[in-house]
């Protein structure tokens, strides 16, 4: 999987659309995140700080399958 930055990301997602215009398919998923492990944001929430979480990205046509994070 590869991991873009936005814009990239985006101009990647518009040429699997493309792509797949007369044939295929594109799925986009979403997926809500964390820089931090599952043990760190426990102990996070114990001592009441705040936890910012992110949206994962993905995208695949089956053959390739690209990523980003939106904050």
């Amino acid at each position: 999987m590869v991991r873009l930055q936005q814009d990239p990301f985006l101009n990647e997602l518009t040429n699997m659309f493309e792509r797949t215009t007369d044939k295929g398919s594109v799925w986009v998923t979403l997926k809500h995140s964390s820089d931090k492990s599952k043990v760190q944001r426990n102990k996070m929430k114990t001592y009441g700080e705040k936890i910012e979480y992110k949206c994962l990205v993905r995208a695949t046509d089956g053959k390739k399958t690209i990523s980003t994070v939106m904050e």
